[in-house]
């Protein structure tokens, strides 16, 4: 039997900053842009999770990452 990983927001959260960080993605993308770096058969779960937290896939990664110190030290 298949079982699925639990993606939590704070998971997609960080893949999402990994992907940025180099330079996969960039944070105006749409949300969406997401899934193709997520197994297909786990997608469902994570769009589950984007929208129990109120997320639309077309809202940029911006929004989903929110309010963040992007400065170099």
């Amino acid at each position: 039997m298949l079982q699925h990983v639990q993606y939590s927001l704070e998971v997609i959260r960080e893949e999402a900053r990994q992907l940025i960080a180099r330079g996969v993605l960039d944070r105006k993308q749409p949300i969406y842009a997401l899934c193709q770096h997520f197994p297909a058969r786990e997608w469902v779960f994570i769009e589950r999770e984007l929208e129990s937290n109120e997320f639309l896939l077309r809202d940029s990664i911006l929004d989903l990452l929110g309010r963040e110190d992007w400065s170099e030290d």
